[in-house]
């Protein structure tokens, strides 16, 4: 069992939760944790903005509140309400740079043993699960503490090396935090003169012990910038602050000379002025974290290390050259530390973060361990126990496989409303998986699905983790004698898919009775999709259908996107549109074909295509799969002409009947998509022994459609 560094952004509060040992993921290492820092910067922007009111955090973001009302238009004003209360109440983990001890190595992990010292930028825990990518060996003479620094200072080495210093330029550093003290001290070791400006004086002075000339940034910085340089203006400016002004970006063009180059590393306004970089030709970059592979998951999950003579400094190599020149002298973390506290007092560090001006660097200390004391310990525990759970008898014993915000948020109460009782959830890092047992009244959080699995207590398992799994899961769940409701998409490969079939033809043939199986199709059970077939009941003849999702963009490297992780939009989402067109026509889908918009030369997936689907009734459907729309029109619309008469269902929020007599129009308070009504009439089958909610040939029959649709 290890403890965990949590923040609620709901109120601010920081606390220590127990949570499953997280396991090594195959490109990753678990690391028992000795020495971890608290980022003066990033993570007191995380306190205060979880500290504020609802008003402050509006403010803070106005981006959001857009986005907020947009979706409020659209989904009405509960839905909207849900949403923002379910992000607010799902704590946030803390802490990105720290240094401990190898405890297990991932099955493609090569060149590190359990037992090495490494830094990396995990966050604070006992237990930490981190991809070998994000992680460098602790040199010899470099002590633990001063190797938990070496994410930090990798953030202020990647922002030099888009500036690329030269022997004898001047750079001014704005904001003496953390960061800005290190790059301070790198541009020194760089041979370059330094300029450091800060409003506080206790950092300004620790700059100059560095070396560094400074200057209160009450002052005129400007000025001060144009002395320094003899009238010649700055080379380079590396801005480190922690700001909403725009202040910051508008003095370093200003003091910076012709074609100068100002890199920002930490969190400034951006509103630039055009004169300011016209008349110099300045270049203004923004620094991404630490370094090249970060936010990149074939690096970071996929454990794929780019080429060395290709992109010489990763985040890994950028953090091992931060530990060469602390065991060099040349880089002096120690000086950075005003407060150590042992990590049992962690919200106590957390409240002298916002409440002393002089907190600059903040080490949390945990307890000592060794390969010895580890091996066997409860800290390895993958499983925790819960003080008491919900319980009831009777089938509906459930195992959650995935705590993610969709889980917890939406499928999770929906298995309470329905009458489940959560006996485990289990998630790949443990601590999601704590969090939503304590919520949900589980008796048990675990990292390991064999706990649900080999649980002969539980008959029934939720399975909500990432797309390539489903299958997999879903193959184990069955022939572990549980009924199973899986999220979409059942199937991302013909494989899958292959499996599946398989899996079910065997038991039926073995005479053992097939569990359950239900997909989360939710939007046949919506009341509005319920009032349309009711209505359609009465037709005769083929009917068309037009189905339209304004789905919006996702970045090309969204794991969504992945044909193999998410196995792409159309399989992970187009789905549901293919399920319902089924479900309201009424009969088996005979032919597909997909059109896909040609981006002309964008290498961005293909994630807006229209769908045509033929029925053996003679019904036609179109899916309309857009992400090249706006977020201000309605997200979903559903249109069935049938017989000189015409239904529109608008977000599932509405109801329209053309040509119906006598037929009013159906209007919900809020958006009700169906999650709980298919939640909970998959529970009643199980507990009644009914057949699925969804019969088992229609799954499968949408699942091979869809990767077909996919195809083209």
């Amino acid at each position: 069992m290890s403890r965990v560094v949590l923040q609620d952004l709901s109120d601010g509060a920081t606390r220590l939760v127990d949570a499953p040992a997280p396991g090594a993921s195959r490109s990753g290492l678990v690391i028992a944790t000795q020495v971890s820092v608290v980022s003066a910067g990033t993570e007191r922007m995380l306190v205060d903005f979880g500290r504020a009111n609802l008003v402050g955090k509006a403010r803070s973001q106005p981006h959001r509140v857009i986005e907020v009302v947009d979706k409020a238009r659209t989904d009405g004003v509960a839905t909207t309400v849900n949403a923002v209360r379910s992000k607010l109440t799902q704590p946030l983990p803390l802490g990105y740079s720290s240094a401990g001890m190898v405890v297990e190595v991932g099955a493609d992990v090569s060149g590190v043993s359990v037992g090495d010292l490494v830094a990396t930028a995990g966050g604070h825990a006992e237990l930490a699960g981190i991809p070998v990518n994000l992680t460098a060996p602790v040199p010899e003479g470099v002590s633990v503490q001063d190797a938990a620094f070496a994410t930090i200072g990798s953030i202020a080495l990647q922002g030099l090396r888009l500036a690329n210093p030269t022997v004898g330029e001047r750079f001014a550093v704005v904001g003496l935090g953390l960061v800005g003290l290190i790059a301070v001290q790198l541009l020194q070791a760089q041979g370059c003169q330094v300029l450091g400006i800060d409003p506080n004086g206790e950092r300004r002075k620790l700059a100059g012990s560095f070396g560094a000339t400074t200057v209160d940034a009450r002052h005129d910085v400007v000025a001060a910038a144009d002395e320094f340089t003899q009238g010649r203006g700055i080379d380079g400016v590396i801005i480190c602050a922690s700001t909403t002004s725009n202040d910051p970006v508008h003095q370093a063009a200003q003091m910076s000379r012709q074609r100068g180059r100002i890199i920002l590393v930490g969190v400034t306004g951006l509103e630039l002025q055009r004169a300011d970089f016209y008349e110099k030709e300045l270049t203004f970059q923004v620094s991404a974290s630490y370094g090249p592979g970060r936010y990149d998951a074939s690096y970071e999950e996929g454990g794929n290390d780019y080429p060395f003579g290709l992109v010489r400094w990763t985040a890994s190599r950028n953090m091992e050259a931060v530990l060469g020149l602390i065991q060099q002298g040349k880089l002096d973390v120690a000086s950075l530390v005003t407060h150590d506290y042992a990590f049992d007092s962690a919200p106590a560090a957390y409240d002298t973060l916002v409440g002393d001006p002089s907190a600059l660097g903040i080490v949390l200390t945990y307890p000592e361990v060794t390969p010895e004391s580890v091996a066997g310990s409860p800290l390895l525990s993958r499983n925790i126990t819960l003080p008491a759970p919900r319980t009831r008898p009777g089938r509906g014993q459930v195992g959650v496989l995935g705590a993610g915000a969709f889980a917890s948020g939406v499928l999770l109460p929906a298995v309470i409303d329905g009458g489940g009782i959560v006996r485990t959830v289990v998630s790949s890092g443990g601590t999601s998986a704590s969090l939503a047992a304590a919520k949900f009244g589980a008796g048990r959080a675990s990292s390991d699905v064999s706990e649900v699995f080999d649980d002969d207590s539980i008959d029934t398992v939720v399975i909500a983790t990432r797309h390539d799994s489903h299958a997999r899961y879903v193959d184990r769940a069955l022939r572990s004698g549980k009924h199973v409701f899986v999220e979409k998409p059942l199937a991302v490969t013909e494989e899958d898919l292959v499996l599946i079939r398989s899996t079910v033809q065997e038991l039926s043939d073995s005479g053992s009775p097939v569990p359950l199986l239900m997909v989360g199709f939710n939007r046949r059970f919506s009341p509005v999709t319920q009032r349309m077939v009711e209505l359609l009941s009465t037709q005769t003849g083929p009917k068309a259908v037009v189905l339209t999702m304004n789905a919006g963009f996702i970045p090309a490297d969204h794991w969504t996107q992945d044909r193999l992780a998410g196995g792409g939009r159309l399989i992970g989402e187009a789905c549901h549109f293919i399920d319902l067109a089924r479900y309201l026509v009424g009969s088996p889908v005979e032919s597909v074909q997909s059109t896909f918009m040609d981006r002309r030369g964008s290498d961005h997936p293909t994630d807006t295509a229209m769908i045509s689907l033929g029925f053996a009734d003679g019904s036609v459907a179109t899916v309309n799969y857009l992400a090249n729309g706006s977020k201000k029109f309605p997200k979903e619309r559903i249109e069935v002409f049938s017989g000189g008469r015409v239904l529109v269902n608008d977000n599932f929020r509405t109801l329209k009947a053309y040509g119906w007599p006598g037929v009013r129009s159906m209007r919900l308070r809020s958006q009700v998509k169906g999650h709980a009504a298919g939640v909970a009439a998959f529970l009643e089958a199980v507990r009644s022994g009914a057949g699925s909610p969804i019969p088992l040939d229609e799954l499968l029959e949408v699942s091979e459609v869809t990767l077909r649709a996919a195809e083209g």
